[in-house]
């Protein structure tokens, strides 16, 4: 046998689970509060408000 137990496995993946989720979150963080995004994200966030002419066609 090679020694590792179900419940050393068990633990190691749940600690690299939450590792990876961890550097996944921190990350998306990061992109969001970029500074260099900021206009992009502001441009998003006024698009909803913004009229295009594609209001008026007829369906």
């Amino acid at each position: 046998m090679s020694g590792l137990s179900y419940e050393t496995v068990a633990q190691f993946a749940q600690q690299g689970g939450t590792l990876y989720f961890a550097a996944v979150f921190l990350a998306g963080v990061a992109y969001a509060f970029w500074p260099r995004k900021r206009e992009e994200f502001q441009r998003a966030a006024r698009a909803p408000l913004e009229k295009d002419d594609d209001d008026n066609v007829a369906a």
